[in-house]
């Protein structure tokens, strides 16, 4: 399994870092047709290879963080996605490049030259890459142990993705340590979902002994101790687990960001602000601004901000979420909505420093007396500012249930940083184009799942 594992890493650091290094020589080419001979003093020599190093690290490094280079876990189109997201920023960021070297607006032309040609290689090379990793790698046959009802939903999403993932056999722990284990020996892979510590343990360890992949379904203790950092004072090992959500230094740099993005929004985005206000107040004469109770950081309640896309007594009879074709949504409502606009105000909540642009999604105030009863944890997501986006945002949907979107939350706040962050801001790009972000929620009857 190891050797495996090591195939896989092997695999994806060769594809991306072709891709890259084929990408930067397109931009090295046109740059030094296009740009270069138009410089007044024209880089030469170690001078261009420079900029080429430049771009080609500033492409790497964006498309690992974004995962396009996980080809042998995620689609076709999901990588062509993060690849062009990618692409976008360096090829952003070089062309800024060129305008400051000589102080004056560059013609574009060039850089959409080099864009259309990198395309036309990410598509090549896609499916070149796509195609050598699933004839090299077959799927793997996988055994599931489950401890509850719960795994039917992780079969379901595994099975979407059968290229990757066979779940050829399920196993329940009631069979017990001994034959789950023998089992096990069948298998180069094993999914753990919701099984009681105790043989969890037992299990994790023997499939460690025996080199077996394991995938875990976890709790928020997991999620807890994964970010948790080693102390090595003594001779015997101990791991401290973070409680505090971010440090000082860390919630000032991310209060800068908040407030020079923010502020750089507003300005780009004011015409837009200005003609969606118009139309809601031109249909009904209603007020352009919708205002909800939610909760922020230490459970603090603020006037979370969206532009109006229901008729105005639409909570006459009370809160009630958004469902699919929901009457009470306007024709303008429907429009800002489908375009996912109708968050734009809170902008200013994160101005005013009540959200910050990532983090987990405020919650109504009703909602979160109702979870806290069935998921005591769920006030632990409230170590941050709520955010405009986030890691539940971008991965899951807008019905996930409560508790999965907890764990991600939590995955979030304890694995903190500004990559992160860069990651998520960009992501968050793909889901205002996947159809489940708009999705109402459905009405199940159903508890939370814990």
């Amino acid at each position: 399994m190891k050797k495996i594992e090591q195939y896989r890493m092997t695999v994806r650091i060769s594809a991306i870092t072709i891709f890259c290094a084929l990408s930067t020589l397109l931009y090295y080419l046109v740059w030094s047709v296009v740009y270069n001979p138009e410089f007044e003093h024209p880089y030469i020599g170690k001078g261009k290879f420079f900029l080429a190093v430049v771009y080609f690290t500033i492409l790497i490094v964006t498309s690992i963080i974004l995962g396009a280079s996980r080809i042998d876990e995620l689609r076709k189109g999901e990588i062509i996605f993060y690849e062009v997201l990618a692409l976008v920023f360096t090829n952003g960021i070089a062309y800024t490049q060129i305008c400051l070297i000589e102080a004056v607006l560059a013609n574009f032309i060039g850089m959409l030259y080099i864009f259309l040609a990198q395309i036309l290689l990410l598509i090549i090379w896609n499916y070149i890459s796509f195609s050598l990793v699933h004839a090299l790698n077959p799927p793997e046959q996988m055994l599931i142990v489950y401890g509850s009802h719960l795994a039917t939903e992780i079969v379901y999403k595994m099975s979407k993705l059968e290229e990757r993932y066979v779940i050829a056999e399920s196993a329940s722990v009631d069979e017990g340590f001994d034959k789950l284990s023998e089992r096990i020996d069948k298998f180069s892979s094993v999914i753990i979902c919701d099984v009681p510590a105790r043989l969890r343990n037992d299990l994790l360890k023997y499939c460690y002994q025996n080199d077996k992949t394991v995938y875990v379904v976890p709790k928020i203790s997991d999620i807890v101790i994964r970010s948790a950092s080693d102390i090595t004072y003594f001779d015997s090992p101990i791991m401290k687990c973070s409680s505090t959500g971010l440090t000082i230094e860390e919630r000032a740099v991310k209060r800068i960001v908040d407030v020079v993005c923010s502020s750089l929004a507003l300005l780009v985005f004011l015409p837009m602000f200005i003609f969606i206000a118009l139309a809601i107040k031109l249909y009904d004469g209603g007020p352009v601004f919708y205002k909800q109770k939610r909760y922020t950081k230490d459970l603090k309640p603020f006037d979370i901000l969206k532009f109006r896309s229901m008729v105005v007594d639409a909570e006459k009879n009370g809160p009630q979420p958004a469902v699919d074709n929901d009457k009470r949504i306007t024709p303008v409502g429907k429009v800002i909505r489908a375009l996912r606009v109708d968050e734009l105000p809170q902008i200013i909540n994160i101005l005013k420093g009540e959200m910050s642009i990532v983090g987990p999604r405020p919650e109504r105030i009703e909602h979160v007396e109702k979870y806290s009863e069935e998921i005591p944890e769920f006030v632990c997501r409230y170590k941050v500012k709520g955010g405009l986006t986030g890691y539940a945002q971008v991965f899951g949907k807008y019905n996930t249930s409560a508790y999965n979107k907890l764990k991600m939350d939590l995955i979030y706040i304890q694995n903190y940083s500004l990559a992160l962050d860069f990651k998520l801001i960009l992501m968050t790009v793909k889901t205002l184009f996947k159809k489940e972000s708009t999705e109402g929620f459905k009405v199940t009857g159903k508890k939370v799942e814990k």
